[in-house]
């Protein structure tokens, strides 16, 4: 009997898988998904798992359509757009959910998965200055809440709408990037438990919270932070995009009679 870890278990990265396009299903045929920061790790394979359970996906790039474009077209299923818009600003959201609007006529799921970040120490209160303090709030806080308001008349319309923020546990630990950064993820949390009393029962409203996952969202975290983090995780690793994607796929296609409320999905990462 071989009792060894699998390979890759202390190296912080989940052996690859390509299970996602193998167990396709139309659980979410018809439906309509629109994916803000569809072309970071995350949004990519938020992307990837609706397509292949059936969504026509909207992926959401910040400034340019060609790479969401290269996203759409590597997807599953047919009737995905590639889409550009400035979170940052509310009027292109507006003119965003009229777009898809006039497309498709509906959205079912609302995935905000954009954001930003830049490491401060938490001690260095310098550092963290107004203009910083500002754009953190602003695009990890005020475009979710923009983007759901410019939404709801769609997402109301569907009758069982949805909206899954990318929270972090940065929120409860106070352990993150920067002090803002924990701060805007704190009160997205709060939004999430707020609106899903005020959109209910037509809207639901969740949010997933990942720990530390192997992308290149935060600069300057490399390999090496990756492993030790790895290393003092219960699970033994950090997370993938695919670990939050199938979170948030979760929440489409099982979670039904969940909302307003916040799924950690950080292998344990909280309590080390």
């Amino acid at each position: 009997m071989n009792l060894s870890w699998p390979k890759g278990r202390l190296s912080g990265r989940r052996p690859p898988s390509n299970n996602v396009e193998n167990n396709v299903s139309n659980i979410l045929e018809d439906k309509v998904a629109v994916i803000l920061g569809g072309t970071g790790g995350i949004g990519v394979a938020v992307a990837k798992r609706l397509a292949a359970a059936g969504a026509r996906v909207v992926v959401c790039g910040q400034s340019e359509t060609a790479k969401a474009q290269q996203v759409v077209e590597s997807l599953p299923g047919h009737g995905h757009v590639a889409k550009s818009v400035s979170i940052a600003e509310s009027g292109t959201l507006a003119a965003l959910a009229s777009d898809i609007s006039a497309l498709f006529g509906r959205v079912d799921i609302l995935v905000n998965a954009a954001g930003f970040t830049k490491p401060v120490r938490h001690a260095d209160l310098d550092a963290l200055t107004d203009e910083l303090i500002d754009e953190i709030m602003t695009v990890n806080w005020r475009a979710q809440f923009a983007a759901i308001r410019e939404f709801r008349s769609l997402l109301d319309a569907s009758g069982a709408g949805l909206v899954v923020n990318v929270s972090s546990i940065s929120a409860t630990t106070g352990v993150g990037s920067n002090i803002a950064y924990c701060a805007a993820k704190a009160g997205l949390d709060v939004m999430a438990a707020s609106l899903g009393r005020a959109l209910a029962p037509r809207i639901r409203v969740l949010n997933v919270s990942p720990g530390v996952v192997d992308t290149s969202f935060v600069p300057g975290r490399g390999a090496d932070f990756n492993d030790k983090v790895a290393a003092t995780t219960p699970l033994g690793r950090i997370g993938t995009p695919d670990d939050i994607a199938e979170a948030i796929e979760a929440c489409a296609t099982h979670l039904k009679f969940s909302t307003g409320t916040t799924i950690i999905v950080d292998g344990g990462r909280r309590l080390a």
